[in-house]
């Protein structure tokens, strides 16, 4: 089964990229490049999903900027 749910990405001042979501409480992923945070988020986001068995579904809405952006993730559950 597959989700999508919107991740919000920030690049941080040390140079690292953050994500975190507003859809699933507890997610915060933490990685050198976009690639490597959308990995970390997508293993983090389906344990928590795994954890908390939601079965909502969830609408995706991209907004995008240069440093500053949210964007959809997909992730089998």
């Amino acid at each position: 089964m597959e989700r999508i749910i919107n991740i919000h990405i920030e690049k941080l001042p040390e140079g690292v990229y953050l994500a975190t979501s507003d859809e699933v409480q507890g997610l915060v992923a933490q990685g050198r490049t976009i690639t490597e945070t959308l990995e970390i988020a997508r293993d983090v986001a389906k344990k928590l999903l795994e954890a908390q068995d939601d079965k909502s579904d969830i609408r995706a809405n991209i907004i995008t900027d240069k440093n500053n952006f949210d964007m959809p993730l997909v992730i089998g559950v």
